[in-house]
């Protein structure tokens, strides 16, 4: 009786012991870069890696689609591919530069990730500054972007997955710009002429609203001396244009089916608000998102056509947690009624299939499981974009940020998904169907 007792305390203790050294391991204190603010306010973050086979810079503007004018939808994504609107670029990039070009946007931010071998860093950063600064905006480029814009938005608007993304971020949100379309629509695109570009490259395409992070083997005073060079005659803004809007009203619940006959089965998406990036809760957030994702996967392992998943979508404004299948054999003319489908109704106690995720008492394997993993992955995270995003989502520090995710309990955790259930949820279905219903 008593080995036994003593091989469990043995094992317990173990348990322990490991349970700590993970968490010390995942708590790597990240390398401070160099700071430096030029006149004009444009900041500089710089990291002198020896051993990097590349220089990386990364220029992010802290303005995105959220600033978009009502019924013109697209621009901040337009005013990004005029960044670099030729493929030509991309090549000198790869084979003369010996790196890579990529311009990405969302809601939030345009950045610019760029690389180059070490010899070739002033070219790099030239190459990037004329960008930016001196872009170019005229009526021909314009309809030019938008031609080729819209073209990727009518392919994408055939998508059951986008069509669903969309109507449930349209039905959770409304006119906030989180309901709208980040990169467009066939509609809101064909509106926007070169005076639209002209006025978003004046407002938000400037120096004292954007962070460059240089990373690589070159000389941090190096880095500084050219920066001011190529970026010093960047002139700022007259003015900072703040991030309020109007807070969206409460959503319809009420589920709503839309119809589609390019596809053959269904789309869901299950929506609830959720919490900016900056939120004092967003990590007991992602710690119970994390927790639904694994519990909805479990419940879904036997049917292996179905995409199961849960994310949650935060930005500088409160977001959302979405709770999607896809390829789900959803039949419209028997499964149509005033409740959700039978299928769902065996699998989950309730009807509302993101609360029943989250509602479930939380045990500690699972939080310690889902805890893990948001540490794995924050520490596997580009740690240029980590400082990037002290910037564009107003935190305190990325060490403030690791000691959030450690400090996150099984109670904050539990709390937050007692907040979550009583939120109303949006339910959209994409069906194969002639006519458009309700249910």
């Amino acid at each position: 009786m008593n080995t036994k007792y003593f091989n469990k305390l043995t094992l317990l203790f173990l348990i322990l012991f490991l349970s700590a050294l993970n968490s010390l391991a995942q708590t790597t204190k990240l390398p401070t870069p160099r700071e430096e603010k030029l006149l004009n306010g444009l900041k500089l973050l710089v990291w002198n890696l020896p051993n990097a086979e590349k220089v990386s810079v990364q220029v992010r503007i802290h303005s995105g689609s959220a600033f978009d004018q009502q019924n013109k939808e697209g621009t901040m994504a337009l005013l990004a591919d005029a960044l670099f609107p030729n493929e030509s670029v991309k090549e000198f990039f790869r084979e003369d530069l010996g790196g890579n070009l990529e311009v990405t946007s969302n809601f939030d931010y345009i950045q610019i990730d760029a690389t180059a071998t070490p010899d070739q860093f002033l070219t790099l950063l030239e190459t990037l500054a004329n960008a930016v600064t001196n872009l170019r905006i005229d009526k021909e480029i314009t309809a030019k972007l938008r031609a080729a814009r819209l073209e990727k938005i009518k392919e994408l608007e055939k998508n059951p997955a986008y069509i669903a993304d969309q109507a449930s971020a349209e039905r959770l949100f409304g006119d906030f710009p989180y309901g709208r379309s980040q990169a467009g629509t066939s509609e809101t695109l064909a509106k926007i002429d070169f005076a639209d570009l002209m006025l978003a490259k004046e407002r938000f395409l400037t120096p004292d609203n954007t962070t460059i992070a240089v990373a690589g083997n070159v000389k941090q005073d190096l880095v500084i001396r050219a920066a001011r060079r190529f970026f010093g005659s960047w002139v700022k803004a007259d003015k900072k244009v703040p991030a309020t809007f109007r807070q969206p009203e409460a959503p319809d619940s009420k589920a709503i089916i839309i119809n589609s006959p390019l596809i053959e089965n269904s789309e869901i998406r299950y929506a609830l608000r959720g919490l900016s990036r900056n939120d004092k809760d967003f990590f007991a957030s992602a710690i119970l998102v994390k927790i639904m994702q694994n519990r909805l996967q479990k419940e879904f392992t036997k049917e292996r056509q179905i995409t199961a998943f849960v994310r949650q979508d935060s930005n500088l404004l409160p977001g959302s947690i979405i709770v999607g299948l896809s390829n789900f054999p959803f039949d419209a003319k028997s499964q149509l009624s005033e409740k959700p489908p039978r299928t769902h109704m065996i699998i989950f106690k309730e009807e509302n299939l993101a609360a029943n995720l989250a509602y479930e008492k939380i045990s500690a394997e699972e939080f310690e499981k889902a805890k893990n993993e948001i540490l794995t992955e924050a520490n596997k995270k580009n740690s240029a974009d980590l400082w990037l995003d002290i910037d564009t989502f107003k935190l305190v520090s990325t060490k403030d940020e690791f000691q959030k995710i450690n400090n996150v309990s099984i109670t904050d955790v539990q709390k937050f998904a007692a907040r979550l259930v009583k939120e109303p949820t949006v339910t959209v279905v994409i069906v194969k169907s002639t006519d458009e219903k309700k249910m």
